[in-house]
C-alpha cells in the first residue's frame, strides 16, 4: 500500500512558487496556497537553504534598469498598453515579493507568514486583472521592457526581516500609495473606456495595497519592539544604509494614515519629499 503523500508546508510551498518561471501557474499556485490557510503546516524555525534562480521569471519582458525603460503617454493606444504593463509588472513583483517573506525569514510567529500569504494572493488577483486588460488592447505581459527595481531591494535585505520589512513593504509598496491617485487622474484625462476600466482596476488596487503596507507596518514596529529599537530612527538609519529611494510627493497622506504610519512619521517623510 503506497503512503499518502505528506501534507503542504507553506514555506516550502512559498519557495517553489517563487521559483516558478510561468506567471499563469505562479498565481495558481499563489491562490492555491490561500484557499489551504487554515489548516497549512508552517515550519516556522525552519531554516531554508537559497537554491539558484531566484526568482523564476518567463523568459519575456526583457529587464533593464529603470533609467533605460522609455515612458509613453497613455493617450495613445499603445501607450496605455505600455503604462498597464509596467503596473502589470509591478504586481508581479509584488507576487514574489510576498512569497520571498514567507520562505526566506524564520523564527516568525505563525500569523507573519499568514499574512504575506495573504499578501501574496491578492497580488496574483491584480497581476490577472491587469494582464486581462492588457490583453484586450492587444498585447500580454512581456510585450515590453521593464525594469527590475522591486527585486533589487528584496536582494539587498534577504539577509534580515527588520530591514526588509522597513524598505519593501513600507518604502517600496508605500510609494505606490502616493503614485495611484495621480495616475488615475491621468487616465480619467484620457477618458476612454480603455484608460477608465483601468482606473477600476487601480481602486482595487489601491484598496488592497494600503492593507500590505499596514501588514508591512505591523511586523516592522513588532520587530523594533522584540529588539528594543526606536521605529523612526531605526528607519531613517536603514534608508540611509540600504539607499532607499527618495520619495516623490505629494504624499497620499489619508491612505499611509490608513496603512498604519503615524502622525510623527508623516510629517519627516512629507518633509524628506
Amino acid at each position: 500500500m503506497t503512503a499518502p503523500p505528506p501534507p503542504p508546508e507553506l514555506r516550502q510551498r512559498a519557495l517553489e512558487a517563487l521559483l516558478e518561471p510561468n506567471s499563469g501557474r505562479k498565481v495558481l499556485i499563489a491562490h492555491e496556497l490561500r484557499g489551504q490557510a487554515a489548516t497549512i503546516l508552517i515550519a516556522t524555525s525552519a531554516q531554508l537553504p537559497a537554491p539558484a534562480g531566484l526568482p523564476g521569471c518567463p523568459p519575456r519582458p526583457e529587464l533593464r534598469s529603470h533609467l533605460d525603460v522609455p515612458k509613453r503617454s497613455p493617450h495613445t493606444r499603445e501607450g496605455l498598453a505600455a503604462l498597464l504593463h509596467a503596473v502589470t509588472h509591478i504586481e508581479f513583483n509584488a507576487i514574489n515579493l510576498a512569497l520571498d517573506a514567507i520562505w526566506r525569514f524564520d523564527g516568525m510567529p505563525r500569523a507573519y507568514y499568514l499574512d504575506w500569504l495573504t499578501v501574496a494572493a491578492e497580488e496574483a488577483e491584480h497581476f490577472s486583472l491587469l494582464r486581462a486588460h492588457l490583453q484586450t488592447l492587444g498585447h500580454d505581459y512581456g510585450d515590453f521592457a521593464a525594469h527590475t527595481g522591486l527585486w533589487d531591494m528584496t536582494a539587498k535585505t534577504s539577509h534580515d526581516v527588520l530591514a526588509r520589512m522597513a524598505l519593501v513593504p513600507r518604502t517600496l509598496e508605500a510609494r505606490g500609495l502616493d503614485a495611484t491617485p495621480p495616475m488615475q487622474a491621468r487616465l480619467r484625462k484620457v477618458g476612454t473606456p480603455a484608460a477608465l476600466r483601468a482606473v477600476e482596476i487601480l481602486d482595487i488596487i489601491l484598496r488592497d495595497e494600503i492593507g500590505h503596507v499596514a501588514i508591512g507596518n505591523h511586523w516592522y514596529r513588532h520587530l523594533c519592539n522584540q529588539r528594543g529599537l526606536d521605529p523612526i530612527k531605526t528607519y531613517a538609519q536603514l534608508a540611509s544604509q540600504y539607499g532607499a529611494p527618495r520619495l516623490k510627493g505629494p504624499l497620499n497622506l489619508d491612505a499611509r494614515r490608513q496603512a498604519g504610519f503615524e502622525d510623527d512619521e508623516l510629517v519627516l517623510l512629507s518633509a524628506a519629499a
